[in-house]
């Protein structure tokens, strides 16, 4: 036996009915849709439509903004949560795991709410200014997991200086002194020798 010897039973499957063939198909000139109305026609209806009443997309509320596809969802620890951790100890995600302060598989962020006077070796993924600031002040380090973030390089040509106009003044005047001389002198002698034809026409012709 194989898939391709497979076969509906028989009666299973019956040829469908080809209506809207004309008054002598057997179902009548109206095939079997009746007299008029909506279900009579051949367009039908859309897909939402209710019979006319106001629609369900368009009778429920709706709320403002957007959803942001980019957003990240942290795993939020204040200073103040710290403070349970002996002096000396190594703060790590696996740690603040076993804690509970966060949860599993999510990135790490240590915000400076609450204040911290223990000298501690915190590991996260991001870290608010005043919390990097309280932590080094406590004694203790920062370490910053995962990659640094990457600047394409529209950012970075933003970012980059912009170089200063060209002064047009003193610097022309010395790129045109150093001009070499043969060619400064073939423009001086164009410009002062002027061409043949207009001298001809400047000169009055001989009466005699």
């Amino acid at each position: 036996m194989q898939l391709h010897d497979l076969k509906p039973a028989p009666g299973a499957h019956r040829k469908a009915d080809r209506v809207g063939r004309g008054t002598g198909s057997g179902r009548g000139k109206t095939s079997g849709r009746g007299q008029k109305g909506q279900n009579a026609r051949s367009q039908g209806f859309r897909v939402g439509f209710e019979g006319g009443q106001m629609p369900f997309a368009q009778r429920i509320p709706k709320l403002p903004g957007f959803k942001n596809p980019f957003k990240r969802i942290f795993s939020v620890v204040n200073l103040s949560k710290l403070s349970r951790f002996e002096d000396g100890t190594k703060v790590d995600v696996e740690t603040l795991v076993e804690a509970g302060l966060v949860h599993p598989g999510r990135e790490v962020k240590i915000l400076g709410t609450g204040g911290i006077k223990r000298k501690l070796t915190v590991e996260a993924h991001f870290f608010s200014a005043s919390a990097r600031e309280a932590i080094e002040k406590s004694g203790g380090s920062v370490k910053v997991l995962g990659e640094p973030r990457k600047i394409g390089p529209r950012r970075t040509a933003a970012k980059a200086p912009k170089p200063l106009p060209a002064a047009e003044g003193p610097r022309a005047a010395a790129a045109e002194s150093e001009a070499p001389k043969p060619q400064r002198e073939q423009r001086e002698k164009k410009s002062a020798t002027p061409p043949a034809a207009a001298v001809e026409e400047a000169t009055p012709p001989d009466e005699s």
